[in-house]
């Protein structure tokens, strides 16, 4: 392929904006066509980024001879069966996390990608970011690695029309939604791209029930915010998201020589190294005993990911190879989510699809 990948959005939300507010960064993607199920709104969304294509039907778009991949950022639900859509028409697919409902959708996606002889990835911001590279990196530093905390809660706007009674998107089961497919994910997939899938879960969730939703339903509950523990027989790994608070303290990695400290889990920055030193009864360790690592990330960080996906698509050997490692992350995640929503009690429609 030696013209540029021409992309086309499903979704008109912030991440979709996100998205195509980082695409001109790379040298070799374009923006060519927006989808919504209302042809206005797709022309009002994507006329200003530069789209001069607009769909109201889902195979249309499939069968555009001017699109060559898909971002699909619509609400969770509709992630698989749209791109399964996509895929079997030829199209490539970038699906903004979390990729499917479940592992079993995930992995129906990916054999079907791979089937079809296309690329299916999951936009997962902060795995192709280059301070998750140097994350992984200096892992060599710290030793054998007893425990790590990953972290990331953040008040949504959204809590107080949930309160007033609303059914929101982001608070439904039936769109696979919540705080844990939502905000938790940027903390379950580096947990297992660090250190594979734990042999056990342990997880506790905040929850509230689900306006509008009749009783008795299997779909009342949906979850605000939880704790996770995942064990590894040699360690363990605290994971910490919400939705209903704000999470000021940092993430962390520690073992036995020396503890890896990040910010920002949704995009890891302010890197910092902290060697241990036996100084005997010191229970505290101060600001400058932290060593930096400067690693540079982009503004639109987001570029990361796309153009990580666009040299698969051209079939770069490097690019495929990280594509299908993050593929086994995507699942690995996925497992661990499914097992976190079944002990707090959230239950998607995929889910008896999955188990029929």
């Amino acid at each position: 392929m030696d013209k540029k990948v021409r992309f086309a959005t499903i979704g008109t939300s912030g991440i979709c904006e996100q998205f195509l507010q980082a695409l001109p960064l790379s040298e070799e993607g374009t923006y060519v066509g927006a989808y919504s199920r209302d042809r206005a709104h797709a022309r009002a969304f994507g006329e200003p980024h530069g789209a001069r294509l607009f769909f109201d039907d889902l195979s249309t778009l499939a069968t555009s001879p001017e699109v060559d991949a898909v971002y699909v950022a619509s609400p969770n639900a509709l992630h698989a069966p749209q791109a399964l859509e996509l895929i079997a028409r030829g199209k490539h697919v970038l699906v903004e996390k979390s990729l499917a409902s479940n592992e079993r959708e995930a992995q129906d996606v990916f054999d079907a990608a791979r089937t079809a002889g296309v690329v299916a990835m999951e936009a997962i911001r902060n795995l192709y970011v280059p301070t998750f590279d140097a994350i992984e990196r200096t892992l060599g530093e710290l030793g054998r690695v007893r425990q790590a905390t990953l972290r990331f809660a953040k008040v949504t706007s959204r809590m107080a029309r949930l309160a007033a009674g609303e059914r929101l998107n982001i608070f439904d089961p039936r769109m696979s939604a919540g705080a844990l497919m939502d905000i938790g994910v940027y903390c379950v997939e580096p947990a297992v791209a660090l250190f594979g899938v734990p042999q056990t879960v342990r997880a506790l969730g905040v929850t509230a029930a689900v306006p509008g939703e009749p009783e008795g339903s299997a779909y009342a509950t949906i979850d605000l915010a939880g704790e996770v523990l995942l064990g590894y027989g040699d360690k363990i790994v605290s994971i910490s998201y919400g939705k209903a608070a704000d999470d000021m303290l940092s993430s962390q990695v520690a073992g036995e020589k020396a503890t890896l400290v990040w910010d920002q889990t949704s995009c890891p920055v302010n890197l910092r190294v902290h060697e241990h030193e036996d100084k005997g009864m010191v229970f505290r360790v101060g600001a400058e005993e932290l060593r930096p690592l400067e690693v540079e990330v982009p503004e639109r960080d987001m570029v990361c990911e796309i153009d990580a996906f666009v040299g698969a698509v051209r079939g770069d050997a490097a690019a495929l190879a990280r594509r299908e490692r993050f593929e086994g992350v995507t699942l690995g995640s996925l497992h661990v989510m499914d097992e976190v929503r079944r002990q707090v009690g959230v239950r998607f429609p995929a889910d008896e699809r999955a188990e029929a």
